[in-house]
């Protein structure tokens, strides 16, 4: 049986994050009845590096109890798996495409901005450069 700290240094994360997968029922320690000190078996080393590993790969911890829970039922989480990131991997590429135009928008306005002069509030204005950018899907044919 080990400690929270022990559980922590074998198995590569940090004292918080056990406690933390704890509270959320990832692991399960046992109570040490003399001092109520939280006590983890060996096999909640392999536990913590599945979770990790899971979590490198992108899985939410709320998904990886989901993961757990099949196979805690005695069902293949195979299928949860694969769905989950298949699913994910489509999210991905759509905010992917958002940020690649944000990145067009951005250089875009950098570039119009280099040869504008510095402004100054005026009232009507907060600031100019800002202001001067042409906003995504609006009609330019109006412009000056």
């Amino acid at each position: 049986m080990m400690t929270v700290t022990e559980l922590a240094r074998q198995s590569g994360t940090t004292p918080h994050a056990v406690r933390y997968y704890t509270r959320m029922g990832l692991l399960t320690p046992k109570r040490n009845p003399e001092n109520g000190y939280r006590l983890y078996e060996l096999s909640e080393v392999s536990w913590l590096r599945f979770i990790r590993q899971a979590k490198a790969l992108g899985y939410t911890l709320h998904e990886i109890q989901e993961i757990m829970h099949d196979r805690d039922e005695g069902k293949s989480p195979c299928p949860k798996v694969r769905e989950i990131l298949q699913r994910r991997i489509v999210e991905n590429r759509e905010r992917l495409n958002e940020l690649i135009t944000l990145q067009d928008r951005m250089e875009k306005a950098l570039l119009q901005w280099s040869d504008m002069p510095d402004g100054i509030p005026d009232g009507d204005s907060v600031c100019h450069l800002i202001e001067s950018v042409i906003k995504p899907g609006k009609d330019t044919s109006s412009c000056h």
